[in-house]
């Protein structure tokens, strides 16, 4: 089975490569417009974009870029001409700091608050924390950025609103700076994580083994640590797997607020740019990443419960 998810995700890796490709043909206008400027002539135009292989036929830049693509090989910027696999390793830091910290920190956050409320099921805590989960849900986050920036950056100085320090250069001023971003990115998958957890474990406690431990005298906490929890980890690994996407995505909007230098930046300036072969490249690193943590949810399954490992 683990044979078959491998090769599905690698035909979904084909058919995002052509999507990526052809999405980026469809953006309206000329990038030889935006290299050369509104008074270049015929002449200079069409030398161009000869030598940016910009007159070959479709298939034929498809494959070219394909083939690179497959040898680590994006290309190069348009307007730099520097590599697009070093610019984005240039900037992959910065960006995998923020997702992953934020991964982290709404799966943690969001299982103990989700466990919590399923064993405080009805009471003063499980209450506060669904109308916090709605409420976070339900916020955007680039206003939650925002109020941040402005009440515990600018108003209380307790946190810098800007900039990137890197982690092996003074991991207390990293973490420092990454407060800010990682809090605003995680709000919503900490809410999301701790809804489905919540539900997952209360649906659990049902169970009849779970009730055979709750009759032996086992606290609440210890059923659900040692025993519920597992078969209840299932639908929320799923929950944060799904994650991966929705933070590589707003990524984008939280680099912009706190001026990060990362791969959001970078695709937006290059999206402006007309700047072709950045674009593609990190679009296609991105969904790479995602196709990737995606599959190894799948696979995660079969430790969770060997039973879905035969499904």
């Amino acid at each position: 089975m683990v044979a078959v998810r491998v090769g599905t995700l690698l035909l979904l890796l084909w058919i995002v490569s052509l999507a990526v490709f052809a999405l980026v043909l469809l953006i309206p206008g000329d990038p030889t417009t935006t290299l050369l400027g509104d008074n270049a002539t015929p002449e200079q135009v069409a030398a161009l974009r000869t030598a940016l292989g910009l007159d070959d036929p479709v298939i034929v830049r498809y494959g070219r870029w394909l083939g690179g693509a497959l040898q680590g090989d994006l290309g190069t910027s348009m307007l730099t001409s520097y590599p697009v696999t070093q610019a984005i390793t240039d900037r992959i830091g910065i960006t995998m700091s923020l997702v992953v910290s934020s991964l982290v920190v709404s799966v943690v956050a969001g299982l103990v608050i989700g466990v919590l409320a399923a064993v405080r099921q009805g009471g003063w805590f499980d209450r506060i924390a669904l109308l916090g989960s709605s409420v976070g849900i339900a916020m955007p986050n680039f206003w939650l950025g925002l109020v941040l920036v402005t009440f515990l950056g600018a108003d209380l100085g307790l946190f810098p609103t800007t900039g990137y320090v890197d982690l092996g250069a003074d991991p207390v001023q990293w973490a420092h700076h990454l407060a800010l971003p990682v809090l605003t990115l995680a709000a919503g998958g900490a809410a999301e994580v701790a809804r489905q957890t919540r539900a997952s474990v209360v649906d659990t406690l049902q169970l009849d083994f779970v009730r055979t431990l709750q009759a032996k005298g086992l606290s609440p906490l210890s059923v659900v640590g040692k025993h519920a929890l597992r078969t209840a980890l299932i639908p929320v690994v799923t929950v944060a797997g799904l994650q991966v996407s929705r933070l590589f995505g707003l990524s984008v909007l939280v680099e912009a607020v706190f001026a990060l230098p990362g791969i959001g930046s970078l695709l937006v300036s290059s999206v402006f740019d007309r700047d072709i072969p950045m674009v593609q490249g990190t679009v296609l690193l991105a969904t790479v990443v995602v196709v990737t943590v995606n599959l190894l949810v799948d696979l995660s399954y079969g430790w969770l419960n060997p039973k879905a490992a035969l499904t």
